[in-house]
C-alpha cells in the first residue's frame, strides 16, 4: 500500500493526476448541424475614446487645427508676439461649422511663429513623407509660410517653404516634405513672413502614406490591425458618445459630413469623465465622421453598424429626455441616414454621399436605437423610432439597447419589453471579471429561438480597474475564448458579437482594458485581439454540435468548447479552451459520414502564467502558434496545454 500512495505522490509531482490520465470523451455530430452562423457574427466596436479617432486613427498629427477648441489657444503657443493686435482670433458667426481663424497682421515685416505640440507629440518615422497644408486668405504679395518638424531636443529633421498666392477668398495651399529621423515626440513649427494681413485656418499635417493611400485619410497600421481580424461588421460612432453628456453634446451624424472644413467640433464626453483620467484636450473634429466610417467598413468588408440618439442623454449623466412631441428631428435623422447610406443621388443625401466621392450605395441593413439606455422612457421613444422606421424602411433591421448590465432588473424588464415589440436584435452589454464570463458561458443554451437575435455589442473581462495597457492579461482573454466558445455554439441566437473598447493611446487613454493599445508610432494587439482574431478568421458557415455526456462543454473540469463548419474550405473546426492549470487528454469523436484527412491544422494560443500580457516592448508574449497533427481515423486524440486556447481545423472530403 505504501508503495501505491509513493507512486501517486510521486505522479502528482510531476504535475500529473488521475483527471489528466483518463481522457475526456467529447461527441461531434458533424452531419447534424444545429443552425447557421451569422456572415457578420464576429465584429469590431469602434468609439472616440482612448484617443481612438483625434490622435488616434484619424491621421492628423496637429492638435486644435482650426482654433476651436473651448481654450482656443490649447496645442499652440506664439514663437514671436509682436506688437499688440499682431495675432487675433477672429469668431466669424457667417463661417458654417468652423467658426474661429487666425489674423496674423504684419506691419513690420516680422518672422512670426506658431508651434503645435500634437497629440502628445508626433509621430514621424524616418524617410517617410509629410504634408502640410491651410486655408488662407490674403490679398499681400510676397507672403511665405515656412514649415519645421522638431525633434525633442529641438533638432529640425523636416522643413518646407510653402509661398503663397494673393487670394481674396479662402483658399487651400500644401506642401510635402520628407522627414529624416523617427522620432514618436515630434513637435510643428509655422513661420510666417512677408508684410500684411495674412488670415489662416485649418493648419494641418497628415503623413502621405495613409491607409489606401487617402489623402488626409487613417492611420495605416491601426487600420491594418482591424482588416487582419477580417470583422464582419464595425459597429460606429459608439459607445456613450452617441448619447453625450447631455443632448447638447449628443453625436449628431449630420455635423459630420460634407467638407471637413465646415464640420461642427465638440467636446469629448470622455474629456472630463473620469476624475482619475481627466483629458481637457480631448475634442471630436470629425474628421472622421459617418462618411468615413462607412467608407472604413466598405474597405476591411465589413458591414456597417451605425447606432443613433434616440433623444436620450447618457443616463449616468444628465439623464436629460427630449420630449416625445419634440421627437421627430431625431427620427428623421434616421431615415436621413438610411437614405444617405442608401439612397439614390437623385435624393438629398445620397446627392450628398455622391458628391463627397461614393455615388454607389453603402448597403445599409441595420441600424441601432440608442445606446445603453434604459427605463419606459426608452421603451416609449423607441417605438416611435420602430413605427416610423419599419413603416418607410422595413429591409432595416433595427437593434436595441439592454441597457448597461447583463442581468436584474433593469435588464429584465428591457428584456421582456423589447421581445413584446419584436425587436429585431438586442444589444446586451457586460463588462465583468472572468469568472462572470466562465459560468456564463452557457448563458444562451436556452434562449428562445424564434424571438429576437442577440447583440453582444460591448464585452470585456476586466480583472482590477483602472489599470492601464499592461493589464489586459492572458487571465481576461481566456475568459473571453470560453465564453465565446458559448456565443458560437449558439450562432443560430446571437447574430453579432464584438469587444469593446477597441483602441487605447498609452499616454492618452480614459478606460481600460482596450483590444489594441498604440502610441504615435507602434501599435499591438492584446491577448484578447489574438482571441478576437481567431474568431473572426475562423468563423465557419454552420454550427456543429459538440457535447459531452449530451450537453454541452461549458465548464465541466474547466472544458469549453465549440465547433462549426465551413462549407467553403470543407473544413471542420474545432475550438477549446482548457481553462485549468494541468494539461487535458481529449478524445474528441467525429460521427460524419463525410471522410475526414489525416492531417489537420492546430493553432494554440497559452500561458501558464494568466497575468501575462503583451506591450510595445513585447507584443507578442501571446501569440498563435501553428503546427500540423496527423490524427488517425475520426476519433481524434488530443491533450491541451494549461491555459490554453486551442483551434483545431480538419479538412473533410
Amino acid at each position: 500500500m505504501k508503495k501505491v500512495v509513493s507512486l501517486m505522490v510521486a505522479l502528482a509531482g510531476l504535475g500529473f493526476s488521475a483527471a489528466a490520465q483518463s481522457p475526456i470523451a467529447l461527441n461531434i455530430q458533424l452531419d447534424k448541424p444545429s443552425g447557421k452562423i451569422s456572415p457578420h457574427m464576429w465584429g469590431v466596436f469602434f468609439e472616440d475614446i482612448n484617443l481612438g479617432a483625434d490622435g488616434g486613427i484619424y491621421a492628423e498629427l496637429v492638435k486644435n487645427r482650426s482654433f476651436e477648441f473651448d481654450e482656443p489657444w490649447m496645442g499652440w503657443k506664439k514663437l514671436e508676439n509682436g506688437v499688440e493686435g499682431t495675432y487675433l482670433l477672429v469668431n466669424d458667426s457667417k463661417r458654417k461649422g468652423n467658426k474661429r481663424y487666425l489674423r496674423l497682421n504684419n506691419a513690420g515685416n516680422l518672422k512670426l511663429g506658431l508651434q503645435n505640440e500634437g497629440f502628445r507629440g508626433m509621430g514621424v518615422k524616418a524617410g517617410g513623407a509629410y504634408e502640410f497644408s491651410l486655408q488662407y486668405q490674403s490679398t499681400a504679395k510676397g507672403m511665405t509660410i515656412h514649415v519645421e518638424l522638431l525633434d525633442p531636443q529641438n533638432k529640425v529633421i523636416g522643413a518646407a517653404e510653402l509661398p503663397l498666392d494673393p487670394v481674396a477668398s479662402w483658399s487651400e495651399a500644401a506642401v510635402k516634405f520628407p522627414v529624416d529621423q523617427t522620432t514618436e515626440k515630434a513637435k510643428l513649427n509655422v513661420w510666417f513672413t512677408g508684410e500684411g494681413t495674412l488670415d489662416v485656418d485649418m493648419l494641418s499635417l497628415f503623413p502621405v502614406d495613409t491607409w489606401k493611400g487617402r489623402r488626409k485619410g487613417l492611420r495605416k497600421d491601426m487600420v491594418q490591425m482591424l482588416a487582419d481580424m477580417k470583422p464582419g461588421f464595425i459597429r460606429f460612432p459608439g459607445g456613450c458618445i452617441v448619447e453625450g453628456r447631455d443632448l447638447a453634446n449628443r453625436f449628431q451624424w449630420k455635423k459630420t459630413v460634407g467638407p471637413i472644413s465646415e464640420r461642427e467640433l465638440i467636446i469629448n464626453r470622455w474629456n472630463t469623465e473620469f476624475k482619475h483620467r481627466l483629458t481637457p484636450d480631448y475634442f471630436q473634429t470629425f474628421g472622421l465622421g459617418f462618411f468615413e466610417y462607412f467608407l472604413l467598413a466598405e474597405d476591411i468588408g465589413a458591414t456597417a453598424v451605425p447606432i443613433l440618439n434616440c433623444g436620450m442623454a447618457c443616463q449616468f449623466n444628465t439623464g436629460e429626455v427630449v420630449p416625445l412631441d419634440e421627437l421627430d428631428e431625431y427620427v428623421q435623422d434616421a431615415l436621413d441616414l438610411i437614405e444617405f447610406a442608401n439612397g439614390s443621388t437623385a435624393t438629398k443625401w445620397g446627392k450628398l454621399r455622391a458628391e463627397m466621392g461614393h455615388p454607389e450605395p453603402f448597403h445599409l441593413k441595420m441600424l441601432g436605437v440608442g445606446n445603453e439606455n434604459w427605463g419606459p422612457q426608452y421603451i416609449e421613444r423607441l417605438a416611435i423610432f420602430k413605427k416610423a422606421l419599419n413603416e418607410k424602411h422595413p429591409e432595416i433591421k433595427i437593434i436595441a439597447s439592454s441597457g448597461t448590465d447583463p442581468e436584474g432588473d433593469r435588464f429584465d424588464f428591457l428584456d421582456d419589453k423589447l421581445r413584446a415589440m419584436n425587436i429585431d436584435i438586442i444589444d446586451e452589454h457586460y463588462y465583468r471579471p472572468p469568472s462572470w464570463f466562465l459560468s456564463s458561458a452557457s448563458r444562451y443554451d436556452n434562449y428562445n429561438r424564434n424571438g429576437a437575435k442577440i447583440f453582444a455589442g460591448e464585452y470585456a473581462s476586466h480583472t482590477t480597474r483602472p489599470n492601464g495597457p499592461g493589464k489586459s492579461t492572458w487571465e481576461a482573454a481566456l475568459s473571453e475564448a470560453a465564453f465565446m466558445t458559448g456565443l458560437e455554439r449558439n450562432g443560430d441566437v446571437v447574430e453579432m458579437a464584438s469587444y469593446a473598447p477597441l483602441f487605447g493611446h498609452v499616454d492618452g487613454w480614459q478606460w481600460s482594458p482596450d483590444l489594441i493599445w498604440v502610441d504615435n508610432l507602434q501599435v499591438y494587439g492584446t491577448p484578447s485581439y489574438q482571441v478576437q482574431k481567431l474568431y473572426a478568421t475562423n468563423r465557419g458557415t454552420a454550427i456543429i454540435p459538440i457535447m459531452r455526456d449530451g450537453e454541452s462543454v461549458s465548464g465541466k473540469d474547466s472544458l469549453y468548447a465549440s465547433a462549426v463548419y465551413d462549407e467553403s474550405s470543407k473544413e471542420l473546426i474545432v475550438k477549446v479552451v482548457n481553462y485549468n492549470s494541468q494539461p487535458k487528454k481529449v478524445n474528441l469523436d467525429v460521427v460524419s459520414k463525410k471522410k475526414l484527412t489525416a492531417t489537420a491544422q492546430l493553432v494554440t494560443l497559452a500561458n501558464p502564467d494568466l497575468n501575462v500580457s503583451n506591450s510595445l516592448e513585447e507584443p507578442l508574449n501571446i501569440r498563435p502558434k501553428e503546427s500540423t497533427v496527423v490524427y488517425n481515423g475520426k476519433k481524434l486524440v488530443q491533450t491541451f496545454a494549461p491555459y490554453s486556447f486551442t483551434l483545431i481545423r480538419l479538412p473533410t472530403k
